[in-house]
């Protein structure tokens, strides 16, 4: 039933209608146009689902109610667990049963997989963070086949089952990592955390300063062996008792509110060894690579939501007796916002699809491919969501909007797993190790040349400026010259013509100015209908 517009003192008018159920995949032109490969019964069902009312409800509350820290019992015994509103269990047993982190090792896709971060962004971030580790753990695990034997089918099972017990006495379960300490950071060689034979596992003496979901079945994490720095697999639970992992506190994040991030430490927790005394940076690199490929992809979801806030206000909202999406200012900065959103998607989801590949090929560009676009996509995320949230005025900070929620979250991807200094680094070292990352990528940017001559100038340009690889110094501007390129070359290859061609006019020839919405001479009507109907 409608609420009341008819008040005592007033007429509510010029405001936009609440948004209803909507279909967040059928409404979304640009996810169905790049998400090439994937199975689009899976998305249309989750976008679907997702769109709902009553699961925006489930996410605001899983928001709104912060994760509560349980030490102790009543009767001082330790508990060391993390309570979490309905709402969080609710977005958790969606996004679970319908694939989120099994699909790709179940007979889907990576493509799929991706497309269903990019959707369930847009409702709950919070609750990716947990799905996208037991995703990532999977391909880890593969480094010692007992572990993987065990652990595998639980991981990949469709169901969310939170409760406090033994892996084998369990439906499903979850994986986290445990990896950063505090005088370190990015620098996990310079750990601490101490690895004692106990038999032929290993007991754990440590601190670990980010934990994220903290509630997982179990951690990846790395500690120093005899051997040296090993990867070990902590389990959260064991037969007849908890593992010695105590909570410490809850981190008070910006933002990913629903999701708990602990310091942790272990006191002789137990471990199994992954992979070979050692060679814990190796082991675990499976898991980083693929919450790359989580961290890409999401601020392209974050940018949708944000513009499809926008772009609903902008058709509803009257001033100066026209509707703000008919005034071509506004047009002129939806515009380009869209090329901003539309290109970190094009490029998230090229990238899926290379992690989809068997071929050394794949495997390499998906490497180098995963860094740009995570690098890229990052730094423009946050741009775009606080353009949406200017563009509402007042209401957009205002919480019931969600854009704060966005706002909060758009940071998020570009500092988990390696901020952007770290990021361009690897690029720089993928480059100089594999010449068979530098040979795939420099022929996916070839295959787009001769369809737009700003392209072939801005590709022409970037091999000039540095012809054998830049300096360290210049390692962010490389990094920002190639990503953009690349997202171009993908647009070109697959994306309406429109679209190609304003992303290669604003964002290699340099005719524009410094922020959203300097441009001029874009086909606003085409850009305008990637926001959908």
């Amino acid at each position: 039933m409608d609420a009341r517009s008819d008040l005592p003192s007033h007429e509510v008018t010029n405001q936009p209608p609440p948004r209803r159920d909507r279909d967040l995949w059928a409404s979304d032109p640009v996810l169905r146009a790049h998400a090439i490969g994937a199975n689009e019964d899976v998305l249309a069902r989750y976008g679907a689902a997702l769109g709902r009312a009553e699961m925006r409800d489930a996410a605001r509350q899983a928001e709104q109610i912060a994760p509560e820290l349980r030490l102790f019992d009543p009767g001082g015994r330790r508990l060391d667990e993390v309570r979490f509103a309905p709402g969080y269990h609710h977005l958790m047993t969606l996004g679970l049963e319908a694939g989120y982190a099994a699909g790709p090792w179940t007979g889907g896709s990576h493509v799929t997989h991706a497309a269903q971060v990019y959707l369930h962004s847009q409702v709950e971030p919070g609750t990716c963070c947990p799905m996208t580790m037991t995703y990532a753990a999977v391909p880890a695990l593969a480094a010692s086949p007992a572990l993987a034997q065990q652990w595998g089918p639980k991981l990949t099972a469709p169901a969310y089952d939170p409760r406090a017990a033994p892996i084998h006495h369990k439906q499903a379960a979850t994986l986290g990592m445990a990896m950063t300490e505090k005088q370190g950071g990015s620098d996990v060689r310079a750990n601490t955390t101490r690895a004692e034979p106990d038999g032929e596992d290993f007991r754990l003496m440590g601190h670990k300063w980010f934990c994220s979901a903290p509630m997982s079945d179990g951690f990846l994490t790395l500690a120093q062996a005899p051997g040296g720095l090993s990867c070990f697999l902590v389990p959260r639970w064991l037969e007849g008792g908890r593992n010695a992992i105590h909570l410490m506190r809850l981190k008070d994040k910006l933002g990913n509110r629903a999701n708990a991030s602990a310091e942790i430490e272990y006191h002789g927790a137990l471990a199994y060894l992954v992979g070979e005394e050692g060679r814990g940076v190796q082991a675990i690199i499976e898991m980083v690579h693929h919450t790359r490929l989580d961290t890409a992809i999401a601020p392209a979801g974050l940018m949708r939501a944000a513009l499809d806030h926008l772009h609903h206000w902008t058709r509803h909202r009257t001033a100066f007796q026209r509707k703000l999406i008919d005034q071509p200012l506004m047009q002129s900065l939806l515009a380009d916002l869209v090329l901003d959103w539309e290109g970190a998607t094009a490029l998230g989801l090229r990238v899926a699809r290379a992690f989809d590949g068997d071929t050394p090929e794949d495997r390499a560009f998906a490497r180098i491919a995963v860094a740009l676009a995570k690098f890229l996509n990052n730094k423009l995320c946050p741009r775009v969501v606080v353009e949406a949230m200017e563009g509402l005025g007042g209401m957009g900070y205002v919480e019931e909007t969600g854009l704060p929620m966005l706002y909060r979250e758009a940071p998020l991807n570009g500092i988990w797993e390696g901020s952007g200094n770290v990021i361009c680094l690897d690029i720089l070292r993928s480059l100089a190790k594999d010449p068979l990352a530098g040979e795939t990528l420099a022929t996916e940017l070839s295959a787009a040349k001769g369809a737009d001559r700003t392209y072939d100038t801005a590709l022409a340009a970037h091999h000039a400026r540095w012809p054998k690889g830049p300096e360290e110094a210049e390692a962010r501007w490389f990094a920002e010259s190639l990503a953009t390129l690349l997202t171009a070359s993908v647009l070109i290859r697959q994306a309406l013509g429109a679209i190609a061609e304003g992303f290669c006019a604003t964002r290699l020839a340099g005719e524009r100015g410094h922020i959203a919405g300097t441009i001029s001479g874009l086909n606003t009507g085409a850009l305008l209908e990637r926001l959908g109907p």
